[in-house]
This record gives structure tokens, sequence and C-alpha cells, in this order.
């Protein structure tokens, strides 16, 4: 594993070098012999630029590491070149990470560019949805936060714990709008997940002080 990281993280590189290498080769002995070296060098250039170092991304944000993840996203200068679903998914993250910098707006455009481009698979596509719904509620904007939570849950979410959160925006919308009989219906399915998110978990206690004393 720890291979394949540092060659995802320098195949440019030993691309480069493989056909500077070819040449040389090629020049002092013939095309042939140089071919293995041609051929290997443009696979890794090409892997570069189409399907990038998201990967490196990706372990970065899982240990929380912000800042060496905002390194592997400045590393790629041509995201237009990226195989569509992995550009999608570039944007997603790069979302992530202005989110986790509280740039609200910033993460919305690069959500926005990703779900535009289409997830790779529905559940990505319901993480997205959902964390858009998050951004519109830390704006204020109910109305579309519950636009795309709803959409987030039609979509389906890739755990339990997602699914968790998603009915506990609902439930906090629904109060907000003084839907009690739907607020409490989504906080008991939130609850009826178990999750274990200790953020998750805490919001349910809170909840839970109050839900039951409210009419509906």
């Amino acid at each position: 594993m720890k291979f394949y990281n540092l060659l995802i993280k320098y195949r440019l590189w030993i691309g480069l070098v493989l056909v500077a290498f070819g040449i040389y080769v090629n020049y002092s002995a013939s095309f042939w012999p140089a071919f293995p070296l041609y051929f290997v060098g443009v696979i890794l250039i090409a892997g570069h630029f189409f399907f990038g170092p998201l990967r490196l991304i990706q372990e970065h944000l899982e240990s929380g590491n912000i800042e060496g993840a905002e390194k592997v996203i400045k590393s790629i200068r041509f995201p237009g070149l990226l195989y569509k679903p992995i550009r999608s998914v570039f944007y997603t993250l790069k979302g992530n990470i202005a989110m986790m910098k509280q740039d609200f707006d910033g993460a919305e455009k690069m959500m926005k560019k990703g779900l535009d481009l289409g997830m790779p698979m529905k559940e990505a596509e319901g993480a997205s949805m959902l964390q858009m719904g998050m951004l519109s509620m830390q704006k204020n904007d109910l109305k579309q936060a519950e636009s795309y939570i709803r959409a987030a849950i039609r979509k389906g979410l890739p755990d339990k714990e997602n699914e968790s959160a998603a009915y506990l925006q609902m439930c906090s919308i629904m109060m907000n709008k003084r839907e009690f009989r739907a607020a409490k219906d989504f906080f008991r399915k939130a609850k009826a997940l178990r999750p274990t998110t200790p953020q998750i978990v805490d919001q349910i206690k809170q909840i839970e002080k109050y839900i039951s004393r409210i009419p509906g």
C-alpha cells in the first residue's frame, strides 16, 4: 500500500524519466528495446493527468490533515483533464476542504461543480446532496436545505451515520417550521439507526430532552 501511494505521488516524474531513458536507448540502439520504456512511461504520465492523486487526498482527509490534502489538491494543475467521474470527486473533495475551513461559499461552488458532473455512485451523490443541505442550513436558507436533504434521502446515503444526520437535519427544519409531528417522526428515524458518531449521538441526546414536551 505504501509503495502504491509512492507510485501515485511520483508517477509523473517516474514516467518522464522512463520516456527520457527510452529516447536514449532508441538513439543508442533501436526503437524496439526502447518501446517498453516508452509504453510504461506514457501510461504513468497519462495516469497522472487522467486519474490524479485523489487517493492521497482522501487519506489526508481521513486522518484530519487538511494542509496535506490542500497540498495534493494544488498539485493538480489541470483538473479539466481528469476523467469525468474523478473530476466530480475532485471538486467534491475540494468542497469538503473549503467546508472544513468554514468557507461556505467556496464549498457550495465546488460541490455544485461536482454534482453537475455527475457522481460515480448514487450514494456518493446522496452524501453530496446532504452536505449541500448542511451548507444551506449554515446560510440559514432552510427552504433550500430541505430540498437538498430530501433529495439526499431519496438518492440514498452511504451509511447509517449519514442517514441519521440527514433525519436529524430534517427534524430541525420541521421544528423550525412548527411541523412538530413530522419533526418527531424524523427524530424517531434518526434514533432508530443507533448512530455511533459522537457528534450525532450528542445531538440526539440534546433533542431528546425537549422533543417529548412539544405538541404533535
